[in-house]
């Protein structure tokens, strides 16, 4: 049986009152030993996710480790300074005061994190948690194991059990807390389960960020570079098999190249992982069976252009791409989240543009051009989480570039100093003099105050 959470939510909350992790100090000590214990089981974590998702070696540390280690650099470094209280001017009408905004933790707070990317997406929130001075509850999910289970070690052997704490248990549990009250929840993962949550929060008025995902689309157009389009294309889809909320869901790209576009993908998915993706180390695998089985329910064969080899025995779906989809087909209906990629055209930029305008807000969005003005125009009149302008990706690695979606695809942001700011609240202190005594605001008043008023706050 697992440990009631009444106890160890009463006992966090304890700590928490202490006081004693609101403190540089021991935020920075936190951090750093975050970072050690990353560095001492690195081999552990890159195990784990070869066991439960296939990843190769270099992709496991790219996307899991490298941008989690760059992530607390760059925390460390600027941490000092992001707690200090900030002044902020006073309206001439408060002559005689001082206006600051103080960062305060929230408290004990609760993240929940996804299978995909199961060390990042549990790791990446809590660098955020523990520099803002929270108390953290943290869930893992129980369909990657073998992360779960380095992580769990990591925050056992690395804090103190009522300062971070893992919890064991499935969705019951987290419901329980929820129920129970806590003081910010940060969620990662689907938007039929972000929704669930949020649901719950809103019974306590719990504060939340949903990072969710969406059906993200990409622009290719006639003056693209075709082939770093579809090398940067290909390898945003199919990192880490597809599973990836961040990927190219479908791709557009102009009629006119549409043909020498799908043979550059081709070419592109044989050099990356050969003319047999099965036998290639660098390509994943499904992360269960019911995924496998969703995802199978959208190949139709005579659409699939390329790929659509499957082995349910060792949960392979290979690099698959589709053509002559519609907007009715299965494929298109939901988020993929998977190693399939339609590939539609387009011959007018706004005629795409209005139909995309109609659809959700997506997490991202990817264009390639040459072409300013057309990129220019394309970010101005679309909404959308973040993306990148030729190239897939590669957004969510930079520290000063805040992550997260919109509308169906999230609220809230996080990386970065938009993390230690999520898990923040902003107090705002208006300290005012006793030496100034202006009566001008108190009654009763006379038309004589009425002008001075409008005066001064005009």
């Amino acid at each position: 049986m697992y440990p009631e959470p009444e106890k160890y939510l009463s006992e966090m909350r304890t700590y928490y009152k202490t006081d004693i992790t609101r403190s540089y100090e021991k935020r920075l000590e936190s951090l750093e030993k975050l970072k050690l214990s990353i560095e001492k089981n690195e081999e552990s974590i890159l195990r784990a996710l070869k066991k439960d998702l296939k990843k190769s070696k270099t992709e496991a540390y790219m996307t899991e480790i490298g941008v989690v280690i760059e992530e607390l650099n760059y925390v460390i470094n600027n941490l000092r300074k992001w707690m200090k209280p900030k002044k902020v001017r006073t309206p001439i009408s408060q002559i005689g005061s001082k206006s600051t905004i103080y960062r305060e933790p929230y408290g004990v707070v609760l993240i929940m994190a996804p299978w995909n990317y199961p060390f990042n997406l549990a790791i990446m929130p809590l660098i955020g948690a523990i520099a803002g001075g929270n108390v953290v509850l943290i869930k893992t999910s129980s369909e990657t194991p073998s992360v779960s289970e380095v992580i769990e070690h990591m925050i056992e052997e690395t804090f103190e059990k009522d300062y971070i704490h893992f919890i064991k248990g499935d969705h019951a549990i987290t419901d329980k807390i929820i129920e129970l009250g806590v003081d910010y929840i940060f969620f990662t993962g689907s938007q039929k389960v972000g929704k669930y949550i949020m649901s719950r929060a809103s019974e306590n008025l719990t504060p939340i960020t949903l990072e969710l995902g969406g059906k993200n689309p990409t622009i290719v157009h006639k003056d693209a570079n075709i082939k770093v389009a579809a090398e940067r294309i290909v390898w945003g889809k199919f990192l880490n098999a597809g599973q990836t909320c961040l990927a190219p869901d479908h791709v557009y790209v102009h009629s006119s190249i549409e043909s020498d576009f799908k043979k550059e993908l081709v070419k592109v998915i044989n050099r990356f992982y050969g003319e047999n993706p099965k036998k290639s180390l660098d390509y994943g695998r499904i992360v269960n069976e019911k995924q496998f089985d969703r995802l199978i329910n959208y190949l139709n064969e005579v659409k699939v252009i390329y790929g659509g080899e499957c082995d349910r025995d060792e949960l392979y779906i290979e690099p698959t791409l589709m053509s002559m989809v519609s907007e009715y087909d299965d494929v298109m209906k939901e988020e993929i989240f998977g190693p399939i990629l339609p590939v539609l055209n387009y011959e007018n930029i706004e005629d795409l543009i209005e139909e995309l305008r109609d659809r959700p807000k997506s997490l991202a969005l990817y264009v390639f051009s040459e072409n300013d003005i057309f990129v220019d125009r394309v970010i101005e009149k679309l909404h959308y989480g973040g993306g990148c302008v030729n190239d897939t990706l590669s957004h969510i690695v930079n520290n000063r570039l805040p992550f997260g979606g919109v509308g169906e695809s999230g609220m809230g942001l996080y990386h970065g100093k938009e993390s230690f700011d999520t898990f923040t609240h902003q107090k705002s202190v208006l300290k005012k003099s006793t030496k100034i005594r202006i009566k001008l605001p108190y009654p009763p008043y006379k038309e004589k105050e009425f002008e001075w008023i409008k005066k001064i706050m005009k």
